[in-house]
């Protein structure tokens, strides 16, 4: 089990923290909405009322024990910097936080954010790529320049092996799995394997490299 914090209860925030919370971790919410506190009390292990950018509340709530705290307060820049600060200050060892901007994205990683997300920007890729290529059933960004693709089977390369497709070679990803008609996930899938009418195959490479795997 792994502790979190979470400040700021809007969308993005309660989605993370009731996620977090059913995967089995300890959470502790934050917001200065009283309401949106009680609201998640039953949610979550811990939820309390206050504003992170006092650090003295943070201490209070003893935020320095947690190991990951992520940061889901809204587009006020100097509010989410401020919090940022406070996090980095009392010890907390990784800082996840949301931005809205580019610029709100590099003030935040020059005060010491370990990592910021753009959740809209994010959606927009994964469903762009959706739905500029029907055969990507799913992707999940792993940094900005790494990824997992699952994507249908391509016509032509039904009845052939991996070896014979020769996708590493030819398009610099390595398939890590593949998902049967029947749901059955078959991992690391040899160089003899089939490629049959139904599978799914998940990959994993660059960005770059993806994109030309689904797009040729």
């Amino acid at each position: 089990m792994k502790t979190f914090v979470v400040i700021g209860l809007g969308r993005f925030g309660t989605a993370v923290a009731t996620e977090l919370c059913e995967l089995g971790h300890e959470v502790l919410a934050i917001d200065t909405d009283v309401e949106k506190v009680q609201r998640m009390a039953s949610q979550v292990t811990h939820a309390a009322a206050g504003d992170a950018k006092d650090a003295a509340v943070l201490h209070a709530l003893g935020v320095g024990n947690y190991e990951c705290a992520v940061v889901a307060t809204g587009g006020d820049v100097g509010s989410s910097a401020l919090i940022t600060l406070n996090l980095k200050e009392i010890g907390v060892a990784r800082v996840i936080c949301k931005a809205q901007s580019h610029i709100h994205r590099k003030v935040l990683e020059k005060i010491g954010a370990d990592r910021v997300l753009f959740p809209e920007h994010e959606l927009g890729i994964k469903l762009a790529q959706g739905l500029s290529h029907s055969n990507v059933l799913n992707f999940i960004e792993l940094s900005e320049d790494f990824g997992i693709m699952e994507l249908a089977a391509p016509r032509d390369w039904l009845g052939r092996t991996i070896r014979d497709l020769d996708i590493r070679a030819k398009y610099r990803v390595n398939v890590i799995a593949v998902r049967d008609k029947d749901g059955e996930l078959n991992i690391a899938p040899g160089g003899d394997y089939i490629v049959v009418q139904g599978d799914e195959l998940v990959c994993l490479g660059s960005n770059e490299h993806l994109n030309q795997l689904h797009g040729g």
